[in-house]
C-alpha cells in the first residue's frame, strides 16, 4: 500500500507518521522546502509528545520519506490524502478552501491508475463533490474515487489518538474507495475500533457536528461556573455530579478562560456559515462563538479588577501561553487575548511557557517580556496568571509565590491549586467557579 499525504501541518504529520508505523509505504509532501529537510533530518516543526521518534523510526525502516514532488508521490500512490490547512476566510468566517483545491489540481495531473482521494482536512459539506468534479475537469480521463476521513486527534496525545481512536468516520462515493480504506484501516479494524462509513456529506458533516458539540459543552461549564461564583457552589462538584450521568460524561466540563485551538474556533464558525447557507437554524453554536469570544475579554477584567488604581506599572507573570497543555500550539489561545488587554492597561507582562515561547514571540505584541522558567516569570510579580494547566506549575507551592512574588495576588483561570491551601497562607487567590 502506497500512500501520498499532502501536507506536513499537524494532521499531516501525525498522520503520515502513523500509517507508516502499520507498515505502509508513506511519502509526506510539502511545498516549504526547509520543512521537508528538516523533517528529512528528524527536525519536528510540531510539539507533540513521541512524533519525534515514530517519525526518526519509520524513517530508518525505510517506511517513511517527505518530499516537494507532489507528482511523483501521487503518482505511485494507491491512497492520497489531503490534509492541508483550512483556516477561517477573512470577511466573512466560511472555511477558506483555497489550499485544497490548488492541491487537487495539482494531484489531478499526476493520477496514475485507479486512486482514491480523501480529503483529511476539515471541510464543509459539500466539498468533497466539488473536489472530484475538479479532478473530472481537470483529468478527465482519471481513475478516481473521493472519500472524506476527518481527523479527531487531540493536540498533546495525537498519536494515541490515531492508534487507538474512538472511532473512525469515512465518507465514500462508492463501494471500491470503501474497500480500499477498509484495507487502509484494517490494523484499527483487528483491535475492533469502530469504523463507521457513510455518505461523503454525513461524514463532514460529522467532524463539525461533534467539534461543536465539544465547543457548547465547554461553554456550558463556564456560564455554570460564572453561577456558581454568585451562589457560592463549587463548579469541580457541579461538574463531577453532571459528569457521573452517564448521558452526560465528564469530558469537557472543565471551567476555564474560553476555548481555542486549530480546530473548535475555526470550526464552530464555519459550522454556523454553513447552517445560514442551508437556511437551517444553529443558534446554540452562533451564541457560543459569541460568548467563547467575550469570555476572554472578561478574563483579562477579571484580572485587573484586584488593582483598585488600576495595573498601570504592576507587573503580572503570565504562566502558561499555548491554548491547552503538551502542545505549542498558539492558535486562538487566549493568551492572544487577555495578554494585549493587559499591556493596553499600563501593565508590564513577563510570560513563560514550557513549550510555546518561539511561537508566542511571533504573535504576541513585542513589549511582552519572556522569561526562561516558571521562578522567573514570578519573581518580583505583583500578580500571577494561571492561563495554561501544564503540570510543571502545579508544583508551585503558596510559599514558592510569596517568596518569589511583590505582591500575593494569584489568579488562576486553570483551577489548578487547592483555594484553602493558598487562601491560609495568605495568598489572595482567585479561581474560577469556586468560593
Amino acid at each position: 500500500m502506497q500512500i501520498a499525504m499532502i501536507g506536513t501541518g499537524y494532521v499531516g504529520l501525525v498522520s503520515g507518521a502513523c500509517f507508516s508505523e502499520f507498515g505502509y509505504d508513506v511519502t509526506c509532501v510539502d511545498k516549504d522546502a526547509p520543512k521537508i529537510e528538516n523533517l528529512k533530518n528528524n527536525k519536528i516543526p510540531i510539539y507533540e509528545p513521541g512524533l519525534d521518534s515514530l517519525v526518526e523510526k519509520n524513517q530508518l525502516a525505510g517506511r517513511l520519506s517527505f518530499s516537494t514532488n507532489l507528482h511523483h508521490a501521487v503518482k505511485n500512490a494507491d491512497v492520497v490524502f489531503i490534509a492541508v490547512g483550512t483556516p477561517t476566510r477573512r470577511g466573512d468566517g466560511h472555511a477558506d478552501l483555497t489550499y485544497v483545491f490548488d492541491a487537487v489540481r495539482e494531484i489531478a495531473q499526476a493520477l496514475s491508475g485507479y486512486t482514491v482521494i480523501v480529503t483529511k482536512s476539515t471541510v464543509p459539506v459539500g466539498t468533497g463533490r466539488k473536489v472530484a468534479e475538479i479532478l473530472k475537469t481537470e483529468n478527465p480521463e482519471a481513475e478516481f474515487d473521493v472519500a472524506s476521513n476527518p481527523e479527531f486527534l487531540r493536540e498533546g496525545s495525537a498519536i494515541n489518538d490515531f492508534m487507538r481512536p474512538d472511532r473512525v468516520v469515512v465518507g465514500t462515493m462508492g463501494v471500491a474507495a470503501k474497500e480500499v480504506l477498509e484495507q487502509v484501516y484494517r490494523p484499527l479494524f483487528l483491535i475492533e475500533t469502530p469504523i463507521q462509513f457513510t455518505s461523503l456529506e454525513s461524514a463532514e458533516l460529522i467532524k463539525y457536528a461533534a467539534n461543536a458539540f465539544l465547543a457548547v459543552k465547554i461553554s456550558y461549564i463556564n456560564q455554570i461556573a460564572d453561577l456558581c461564583e454568585k451562589l457560592d457552589a463549587d463548579v469541580h462538584d457541579v461538574a463531577k455530579g453532571m459528569g457521573l450521568d452517564k448521558r452526560i460524561g465528564g469530558k469537557f466540563l472543565h471551567p476555564g478562560p474560553g476555548y481555542g485551538g486549530s480546530c473548535f474556533p475555526k470550526d464552530t464558525l464555519a459550522l454556523v456559515k454553513t447552517a445560514e447557507m442551508a437556511g437551517a437554524e444553529i443558534s446554540i453554536v452562533d451564541e457560543v462563538v459569541r460568548y467563547n469570544q467575550s469570555r476572554k475579554h472578561s478574563m483579562a477584567s477579571r484580572i485587573i479588577k484586584h488593582f483598585e488604581n488600576g495595573i498601570i506599572g504592576k507587573k503580572i507573570s503570565i504562566l502558561g501561553l499555548s491554548f491547552k497543555p503538551e502542545t505549542d500550539d498558539m492558535r486562538d489561545s487566549p493568551a492572544l487575548e487577555i495578554i494585549p488587554l493587559l499591556l493596553s492597561g499600563g501593565a508590564e507582562v513577563v510570560a513563560y511557557d514550557p513549550a510555546a515561547m518561539e511561537e508566542a514571540k511571533k504573535l504576541l505584541p513585542e513589549e511582552v517580556i519572556f522569561a526562561q522558567d516558571a521562578e522567573a516569570c514570578i519573581k518580583s510579580a505583583d500578580a500571577c496568571v494561571i492561563l495554561t494547566e501544564w503540570n510543571e506549575f502545579r508544583a508551585i507551592t503558596s510559599a514558592k509565590f510569596l517568596k518569589l512574588m511583590a505582591g500575593n495576588i494569584i489568579v488562576d483561570l486553570r483551577n489548578i491549586y487547592v483555594p484553602d491551601d493558598m487562601r491560609n497562607a495568605g495568598v489572595i487567590y482567585d479561581s474560577i467557579g469556586r468560593a
